[in-house]
């Protein structure tokens, strides 16, 4: 009887010991991706690294983002993980999460998708963005639908995910082309866009319109009207959804969550650059309320949030605003940031960092 307890005690013993060892290990693997979930509302800036900057630099910008209230940094490094993997220590030592931003199906300059003419994004009119770019010089997309540009992007989102230290993976333009600029950009490119216009509507490529014909049977190169075709636009809606829920895949598997930057709410990124964000398979998103850019007042930030937060209610995934400080006073950015609170964000988010001058830090700082 006697040897029965004692066996007992050392079998509880060493489950006990196992289970401990259980949860450490679930601790340490969660670790990276869990965002801080002791901050109630979060500050978030953007910034681009430079790789000839020295650390010591780094070091100053990371603390003085931190002094003054910032919670977390999100790192353009141009996919390069090395870069990211030298910062990345830096900031967390100053007490800063780590993301890192990607640009996703807008891949300007890449060398290795300019080897493969084929991957990238046909308009209406058969003109890919390998040569010819919408807008901008800077506009080079990615297919949603070839197997070689989906997978390319997906590399890289696995790269940076591999980071140690790093909270997320931030996917920026997980989208397609904008079939409708902002309303305060138009004047700049000298355009009038009051319908889908052929030259900005992507994609058109044989694979797309292929694998489109062969759900739907029709062609949408022979439709005479295709922005009133639901099922093709819906197509193409699609079709960024199932990235981005590969890369929230890839990230979760290396412990990282999957954040992304993405157009005012849901409805109007829908109808401006085919991104239904609310549907994205996500831990958190952060659209980008740049109010000034659709010549809206100040109070839309509040009332856009609003719309992303309802939007999203019956979902875990958070919504941290996304605000455009070169335009704004620091007593703007307090109102801002106010009008984000009061409409349910869950943070708010500045672009960029170099653009936080040491008043509207101070204001950061005061809202706090």
């Amino acid at each position: 009887m006697r040897n029965l307890i004692i066996l007992l005690l050392v079998s509880f013993f060493l489950t006990s010991c196992l289970d401990n060892m259980q949860v450490h290990k679930e601790k340490e693997n969660n670790s990276e991706s869990t965002a801080n979930t002791s901050i109630d509302f979060k500050y978030w800036t953007w910034i681009t690294a430079d790789a000839k900057r020295a650390d010591s630099s780094y070091v100053s910008e990371f603390r003085k983002y931190k002094e003054n209230g910032l919670d977390a940094v999100l790192i353009n490094t141009d996919t390069d993980a090395v870069l990211l993997s030298r910062l990345t220590p830096l900031a967390k030592a100053e007490g800063l999460e780590v993301h890192a931003w990607i640009f996703a199906m807008n891949r300007p300059g890449d060398s290795i998708a300019l080897k493969h003419p084929d991957w990238y994004a046909v308009n209406r009119n058969g003109e890919s963005t390998y040569d010819k770019r919408p807008y901008v010089d800077y506009y080079q997309w990615m297919c949603p639908s070839r197997e070689g540009s989906v997978g390319h992007v997906l590399d890289l989102v696995e790269r940076l995910a591999k980071v140690k230290g790093v909270s997320s993976v931030h996917l920026d333009y997980i989208r397609l082309p904008d079939i409708f600029l902002p309303i305060g950009l138009l004047p700049k490119y000298d355009l009038k866009q009051v319908e889908e216009l052929p030259q900005f509507d992507y994609c058109y490529c044989d694979v797309c319109v292929a694998e489109f014909e062969k759900l739907h049977h029709k062609d949408p190169r022979k439709m005479e009207n295709p922005a009133i075709d639901m099922e093709w636009k819906q197509f193409r809606l699609n079709k960024i959804n199932q990235v981005v829920e590969k890369a929230y895949k890839i990230a979760h598997d290396n412990g990282k969550n999957l954040t992304a930057a993405v157009f005012p709410y849901p409805e109007m990124a829908d109808h401006m650059v085919r991104q239904r964000w609310d549907k994205w398979k996500i831990d958190a998103v952060l659209p980008m309320i740049y109010n000034n850019f659709y010549n809206e007042e100040l109070d839309w930030i509040g009332w856009a949030t609003h719309q992303g937060v309802e939007d999203l209610k019956n979902s875990n995934v958070a919504l941290h605003t996304g605000i455009y400080v070169p335009a704004m006073s620091p007593e703007e950015i307090s109102k801002a940031i106010q009008l984000a609170k009061d409409n349910g964000a869950k943070g708010v988010s500045f672009f960029d960092g170099n653009s936080l001058t040491k008043e509207m830090l101070s204001a950061i700082k005061d809202s706090q």
